[in-house]
C-alpha cells in the first residue's frame, strides 16, 4: 500500500462513506475509522431480537442530480426502495444498507475512537481512546456532527475556520411494537411535541410485526434533554396514543437520544478542506438536514482531496 497517498476518513455515516467510495474508485487507499459498532451514523437501526427500528434518518430523498443518480443505482440492486410515497426511499432491510453499500470492501474500523489527531511535515497520524496510533495517511477527513469535529482539532491543536458556527437539534426517538398499525405509513403532526410517527414495518424488506418509530420535536427534545429513559418513554407513548387517537399498549419500548440529530443553521457550503495541511470536514452539518447533504459534503470533500493528490495512476 502507498502511504504517502493514504486517505483517513474519520466518520462511517453517510458523507464519510461517500468520501471513501469516491476516493478508493480514484485508485486512492482509504481507511475509515468510526467508534460505533456499525456503520451509518445517524442512519441506524436498533434490533431487538426478530425486531428492528430505524431509530433514526426514516428515508432517503433526492433533490439533486447526483444523489437521485445513486438513489436510482441503488433501487436497480435493491439496496432501496420506495416507501410512503413523496419520493421517499429507505434502505433494504434497514436504513444503513447505502451505507453498508459504499463502504463494502473497504478497511473499516468499527468500535474505534479517534481522540488525537497529529502532523508532521507531510503527513498525519492518528491516537485512538485504547491509546492505538494509526498512519501515516497523506490526507485527513473528518465526517463528525460539526461539534464533536470542533472538539477533536481543539484536543489537537488545529481549528478551521466557520464550523463552530453549524448548529443542530437533538432528538428524542421511541421505538415501540405495538398491535394496532396507523393508516399511514408516516405522519408529521403539526400540533404537540411529535415531529413523527413512522410506521417502520411498513417498509419494505422488513420483518414481521407492527413497530413504530417516534420522533420528538426539536424543542420538546431539548426541553427535556437529560430526563431518564423510561419518563421519556411513558411521555412520548402517550403523545403518540393521543395524536393517533388510539389506546396503545407496547409489547416494547425503548427510547434513545440524539444529542446532534438535525441541522438547524448549516454553514452554506459544500465541505472545508486546508490544501497546506490536507485536512478536510465535510457533512451534513455543511448544506443542510438532509442525507443528500451529507452525500454532496464527502463527494465535494473527496473531490478536493483528488484535486490535491491527484487520482492513482
Amino acid at each position: 500500500m502507498s502511504h504517502n497517498r493514504r486517505v483517513a476518513i474519520l466518520g462511517a455515516g453517510m458523507a464519510g462513506a461517500t468520501a471513501a467510495r469516491h476516493l478508493a474508485e480514484a485508485g486512492l487507499p482509504v481507511q475509515v475509522f468510526d467508534k460505533g459498532r456499525g456503520v451509518g451514523g445517524r442512519m441506524a437501526t436498533r434490533r431487538s431480537g426478530t425486531m428492528q427500528f430505524d431509530h433514526g434518518a426514516q428515508f432517503l430523498r433526492a433533490h439533486g442530480d447526483a444523489f437521485a443518480a445513486r438513489i436510482a443505482g441503488w433501487d436497480m440492486r435493491g439496496i432501496t426502495a420506495p416507501w410512503g410515497g413523496s419520493m421517499r426511499h429507505v434502505g433494504v432491510p434497514g436504513i444503513t444498507a447505502p451505507v453498508q453499500d459504499l463502504l463494502a470492501d473497504l478497511p473499516v474500523f468499527s468500535g474505534t475512537t479517534i481522540t488525537r489527531i497529529d502532523r508532521n511535515d507531510t503527513s498525519w497520524r492518528l491516537t485512538d481512546a485504547a491509546g492505538r496510533h494509526h498512519g501515516p495517511f497523506s490526507a485527513l477527513a473528518i465526517t463528525f456532527p460539526a461539534p464533536q469535529t470542533v472538539t477533536l482539532l481543539a484536543a489537537s491543536g488545529f481549528a478551521m475556520p466557520d464550523i463552530q458556527h453549524a448548529s443542530y437539534a437533538p432528538c428524542w426517538s421511541l421505538m415501540l411494537a405495538v398491535d394496532e398499525a396507523p393508516s399511514a405509513a408516516l405522519i408529521e403532526p403539526q400540533d404537540g411535541p411529535l415531529g413523527l410517527i413512522a410506521t417502520d414495518s411498513s417498509k419494505p424488506g422488513r420483518p414481521t410485526g407492527i413497530r413504530l418509530t417516534v420522533h420528538a420535536k426539536p424543542d420538546w427534545s431539548r426541553a427535556h434533554l437529560e430526563l431518564s429513559r423510561e419518563v421519556v418513554v411513558s411521555e412520548l407513548t402517550r403523545a403518540a396514543a393521543a395524536c393517533l387517537a388510539v389506546p396503545l399498549r407496547p409489547s416494547y419500548a425503548e427510547a434513545h437520544r440524539w444529542r446532534f440529530a438535525q441541522v438547524e443553521t448549516a454553514l452554506g457550503r459544500p465541505c472545508q478542506y486546508d490544501p497546506a495541511l490536507r485536512l478536510g470536514a465535510a457533512g451534513d452539518w455543511c448544506l443542510g438536514p438532509r442525507i443528500e447533504a451529507a452525500h454532496d459534503s464527502g463527494l465535494a470533500l473527496a473531490q478536493a482531496i483528488l484535486g490535491d493528490l491527484g487520482p492513482a495512476a
